[in-house]
């Protein structure tokens, strides 16, 4: 099949949530959606909020609390909220990504241990995060391992390639910019360990049915991974697969079992959080953000500002500022869509107002280089 722009555009949308809420549970949610960036804490709440029938966010504090869903470093080297059952597969289809950013560089080198030394750490590790340990705790354990080390890099490298997870505490999002860590909690029942190759292949069939269709090098770009075993895992999964001709008239490849959508799906306007991972799925960012706006939206050094999105594609940013939230379009938008984003507006500021009323503020500083065709507080 011909695909063209848009019908990708809406397909990833659909597959997202983002065409209409749906009434599903916060770990169902979760787990379509391949997990959640966490980097910042109110991250998975508006993501959720954006896709979930009357979500409530409690549901989530709970489904933290009871480690049903739980934060660790996974996928692009970054922290994700995932579901349970999720964590050790994706993290043995990372873990050589992880291990290798951080054992080759320099603030681990200049330890003078090995990787020998590091990986023989961690199953002490494991042991002393039986329960939840700070940064200044695990320095400390780390000082009196390595009583000769001129500096902690050994615990800034394992904390993100051991099997652990962040602990939750009493903050408004449940987690805090100062993070507790535990070892990872393991299934009930005895498995064998899950191969790199298996996960990854696992991890292929859930991005495509979350993200497709899609290439590769799109599967390499949202996990971080050497496109070579991206490649592999596309490949062992080809008995599942079709294959269509994209836009640029490449070959795309998808779930078989999977819904691909028409061009003309309605997209509601949606006020989409900060590193939302429908924004950092493919290699292409043009699928939902166009050319022009990328360097605005997501900056230079890593940061994915919180979008407008209107007719299916990032159409300006948004901040939350006293009194409402600001909108800064990149456009002229028509009046309805501005009805449309106010009601959101409204809906988010119930969100945040008991929580953190001027969520992702400490990101205010970007808003000194943007600029819009229209400024307005919802």
């Amino acid at each position: 099949m011909q695909l063209t722009a848009r019908q990708l555009n809406r397909t990833l949308l659909h597959r997202q949530l983002l065409t209409e809420r749906a009434p599903l549970g916060v770990v169902e949610t979760v787990r379509r959606l391949v997990g959640l960036q966490a980097q910042q804490p109110a991250g998975p709440y508006l993501a959720l909020w954006n896709r979930i029938v009357d979500f409530d966010p409690a549901e989530l504090d709970a489904a933290f609390a009871s480690h049903r869903i739980v934060k660790a470093t996974l996928l692009r080297i970054t922290l994700h909220a995932v579901a349970a059952e999720d964590r050790a597969v994706f993290h043995a289809a990372v873990v050589a990504t992880l291990r290798a950013a951080r054992l080759n560089d320099a603030r681990f080198l200049r330890t003078g241990l090995t990787s020998d030394d590091a990986d023989g750490s961690v199953a002490a590790l494991l042991a002393y995060l039986a329960e939840p340990r700070g940064n200044t705790e695990l320095d400390a354990f780390f000082a009196e391992r390595f009583p000769d080390l001129p500096e902690t890099g050994i615990w800034w490298a394992l904390r993100s390639y051991a099997p652990l997870i962040h602990g939750p505490g009493p903050h408004p999002w449940t987690y805090g910019h100062r993070p507790s860590y535990l070892a990872a909690p393991t299934q009930a029942q005895a498995q064998e360990p899950i191969g790199e190759g298996e996960a990854m292949v696992e991890l292929a069939r859930r991005y495509l049915a979350a993200y497709g269709p899609a290439t590769p090098a799109d599967l390499a770009q949202f996990a971080t991974l050497r496109r070579p075993p991206a490649k592999q895992a596309f490949a062992d999964l080809a008995d599942e697969l079709v294959t269509h001709t994209g836009p640029d008239g490449k070959p795309v490849s998808d779930l078989a079992v999977a819904e691909l959508v028409t061009d003309d799906r309605p997209v509601p306007p949606r006020l989409l959080g900060m590193w939302d991972n429908v924004l950092l799925a493919h290699a292409d960012r043009s699928r939902l953000i166009p050319a022009e706006h990328r360097a605005t939206v997501i900056r230079r050094n890593g940061d994915v500002l919180p979008t407008l999105l209107v007719d299916g594609y990032v159409a300006g940013v948004w901040r939350p500022v006293e009194g409402g939230v600001e909108a800064t379009a990149f456009r002229s938008l028509p009046d309805e869509v501005w009805e449309g984003l106010a009601a959101e507006a409204r809906a988010l500021r119930a969100l945040v107002a008991d929580r953190e009323p001027l969520v992702f503020g400490r990101y205010a500083h970007w808003w000194r280089s943007i600029e819009g065709v229209q400024v307005r507080v919802l």
